[in-house]
């Protein structure tokens, strides 16, 4: 598994932040649009790295959001994170962070989501939630999604055609998204053309779509749990005689399950690849109800960037 470190070194870090990239990335990207002193200034160590095909990581065809999570638990024991880390999940790559929420909770001490994917299959979403996600999506990202759920093997020739083409393209186009006045004009800007083109060519140093695929289909396939089962909930012993007698013995009657540390979200107004309706539904099915302040902010910094 190949990894890159920013910001402090272990010894002198305060907080370790581990980040799965999006899709068509690579460890390079890190968080997109940061910079290194911000990192050191709040005594941050983030470790990004290359998921399972991409990059210089090793291809895991039977992979699941299971071992994915086992493999960021597996880099956090190999680079010296043995206290609890922060997880960053942007756009797609949110899934493998969920998955670290869900499956190796005891070791994460919170996480940051930047516009978070979520499946459109999730169990809890109604047919009006998924609809106004569906219908901010351009045709071709229909297509890719389709394909991905029914016709996994078609992407190969796609696929082809754009990012392993072994030419440079637009991003919109690579990743079948429609982009906002501000994306478009952000990847307009030379240093971020610099830094897509290099992140891209990392991402697909190795010249195998399957890893791509695998990608794909894991976005849209049963992730193995559901959003639901992160929100915190007071679980009370059942009736009957073995509930009665563990009460009894522990003095517990009721227990809070699900996901139990910090989760902030950020989500752009206008973002159309991963749109404000997701992320409603994200905060309706986790909290219920929002559990702090909802700010508007009007920003015209030039850190953000569009993923997909």
């Amino acid at each position: 598994m190949a990894y890159h470190e920013l910001g402090v070194p272990a010894d002198r870090a305060r907080f370790s932040l581990i980040a799965p990239h999006s899709f068509l990335s690579s460890r390079l990207a890190g968080i997109p649009g940061i910079k290194a002193p911000l990192l050191e200034e709040f005594g941050v160590r983030l470790v990004a790295y290359d998921l399972p095909g991409f990059g210089e990581s090793d291809p895991h065809p039977i992979r699941n959001l299971n071992s994915s999570a086992l493999d960021m638990l597996y880099l956090a024991n190999t680079v010296g994170v043995n206290d609890k880390f922060w997880v960053l999940g942007y756009s797609s790559g949110a899934m493998h962070a969920w998955a670290a929420l869900r499956y190796i909770p005891d070791r994460i001490a919170g996480a940051a989501m930047f516009a978070p994917m979520v499946n459109l299959d999730e169990r809890r979403m109604t047919k009006e939630e998924r609809q106004k996600t569906w219908e901010k999506w351009v045709t071709r990202r229909k297509l890719m999604y389709f394909l991905a759920r029914r016709f996994p093997r078609l992407l190969t020739y796609f696929y082809r055609q754009s990012f392993l083409s072994g030419k440079h393209g637009p991003i919109d186009k690579w990743l079948a998204v429609s982009l906002g006045e501000k994306d478009k004009a952000l990847v307009e800007e030379p240093h971020f053309e610099e830094f897509w083109h290099r992140d891209v060519e990392e991402s697909i140093r190795q010249g195998n779509v399957k890893p791509f695929i695998e990608e794909a289909v894991l976005q849209v396939s049963n992730w193995g749990f559901s959003l639901a089962d992160l929100q915190v909930q007071k679980k009370c012993p059942r009736k009957g005689i073995l509930p009665w007698l563990k009460y009894m013995y522990s003095q517990a009657e009721c227990e809070l399950t699900g996901f139990l540390r910090p989760i902030h979200i950020w989500q752009g107004m206008d973002d159309e690849v991963v749109p404000p309706p997701m992320t409603d539904y994200i905060l309706t099915t986790l909290f219920g109800s929002p559990q702090g302040p909802l700010n508007s902010t009007l920003d015209a910094t030039d850190s953000a960037t569009a993923t997909g």
